[in-house]
């Protein structure tokens, strides 16, 4: 068994409680200030309903624009403080994807060299998905490993075993 190096060992104790909490602060920032933005401006969804993938091509658009909304707010909120962060991750995922399939993804492409030329910040006629897949590979984490020690789910985790 390898033992970490001197130098590593409080970079890992410190890891556990700052790691995960850098994704959910900066993303918890991304996604409250779409859901702001939202908040304050004119619902724009039905002009792209009809490229929303299933189920919520079904939906209304201004049912649509709240679940958005609602979701990138409350959801912004619990991953900053650390609460029910793997659903709330899971719910940004579905958020993320939906808007990535009605907004960012390309509407035409013939071969994967052309789909790369999407993975851009600005749309130059190849949709801008990059954005979208940096929120989904930190989001990822989240959902899989949870929020870190440094979190309101940690917190009633401890107090839970104490209890028993």
């Amino acid at each position: 068994m390898h033992t970490a190096p001197a130098l590593y060992r409080p970079l890992d104790r410190l890891g556990g409680w700052i790691a995960l909490l850098s994704l959910r602060v900066l993303l918890a920032w991304e996604f409250f200030e779409a859901g702001l933005e939202k908040w304050n401006g004119e619902n724009w969804f039905a002009s792209i309903q009809g490229a929303f993938p299933f189920p919520f091509n079904h939906l209304p658009s201004g049912l649509n624009w709240e679940l958005a909304m609602w979701a990138e707010l409350l959801c912004a909120i619990a991953l900053l403080v650390g609460l029910g962060t793997r659903v709330s991750a899971l719910v940004l995922i579905v958020v993320t994807v939906v808007a990535t399939a009605a907004v960012h993804w390309p509407a035409d492409w013939s071969s994967l060299a052309e789909l790369a030329q999407g993975y851009a910040i600005t749309n130059k006629g190849y949709g801008n998905f990059k954005l979208p897949v940096i929120y989904l590979a930190m989001l990822l984490p989240l959902v899989l490993s949870g929020p870190g020690k440094l979190s309101l789910d940690a917190l009633v985790q401890r107090l839970y075993r104490r209890g028993r």
